[in-house]
């Protein structure tokens, strides 16, 4: 049976396609890790603006907020004020009614023929003289009630006007920090989404897991000293052998961060700054 026979040209490009497959794995996966650290990297400079901003944002909402719920109050007295002058305007006019009806029964006491007459009658001009004391009581007290209620409005639209001004300024210094960083901060926003494009779905849902719930926002880490970057813990040689061969996505066993080398961390700062 006759040997197959392989040509020189043959043998030599045999073992080429699986090994480049394997380069291209590993330039994959270290276009994957670079672009890991590079965003974290976009992040970290977007925390540093929003921390520049500070609190002024939710000091900007409380003082919006408090303003909103002045007017609504300064609202609500001005409608009592309202109910208060319809009940003065209404008991003026059942004053008017009654003194009507004093007026009447006067006339009739002349007229009497007896004197249990003339009491009946006078009895009704009592009553009558009673239900205007009572409305005149009543709008006393409704005119010093809307006069505590003009002095409530008055408080609060003075701490209004107080609020008004501090939230102006506030308002001021947040557009001054915004315009002064908004040319870095949108070229942040794009490089974050530029850099999106090479994770993969489940590596980028990790991330921003793990940034969440990391306080510093720290995801991905390089190693600092045999340690990890992110929570300090030791890191073997042999986890750090294979972080270097850059081969795949390699997690810190103790916080769940994703681990780098000064290789990667190099490119991402590269990929950073183009």
């Amino acid at each position: 049976m006759a040997k197959k026979v392989t040509s020189p040209e043959t043998a030599e490009q045999a073992p080429v396609q699986p090994v480049q497959q394997m380069l291209d794995v590993d330039v994959a996966t270290e276009r994957r890790l670079v672009a890991l650290y590079t965003l974290q990297l976009v992040d970290s400079e977007i925390d540093k603006i929003q921390t520049i901003r500070g609190e002024l944002p939710q000091a900007i909402q409380d003082l919006e907020d408090e303003i909103a719920g002045l007017q609504t109050r300064i609202s609500n007295f001005k409608e009592n004020i309202a109910e208060q002058n319809s009940n003065i305007a209404k008991r003026t006019n059942e004053i008017a009614e009654h003194e009507a009806m004093i007026k009447k029964y006067e006339k009739q006491q002349d007229n009497v023929r007896n004197n249990r007459e003339f009491e009946a009658i006078n009895k009704e001009i009592e009553f009558q003289n009673l239900e205007i004391q009572l409305c005149e009581r009543r709008n006393r007290d409704a005119n010093n009630k809307i006069k505590e209620l003009d002095q409530h409005i008055s408080a609060a639209e003075l701490l209004i006007k107080g609020r008004q001004a501090e939230l102006d300024s506030k308002k001021e210094e947040l557009d001054g920090i915004i315009e002064e960083t908004r040319k870095d901060e949108i070229r942040y926003r794009e490089k974050s989404a530029e850099q999106e494009k090479f994770i993969d779905e489940h590596y980028l849902t990790a991330y921003k897991r793990i940034r969440k719930q990391a306080r510093n926002g720290l995801a991905v880490v390089t190693i600092d000293r045999d340690a990890c970057g992110g929570c300090f813990s030791k890191i073997p040689p042999q986890r750090q052998s294979e972080i270097k061969m850059h081969k795949k996505v390699i997690v810190c066993e103790h916080c769940g961060r994703m681990l780098v080398d000064d290789d990667i961390a190099q490119k991402a700062h590269e990929q950073l700054n183009k």
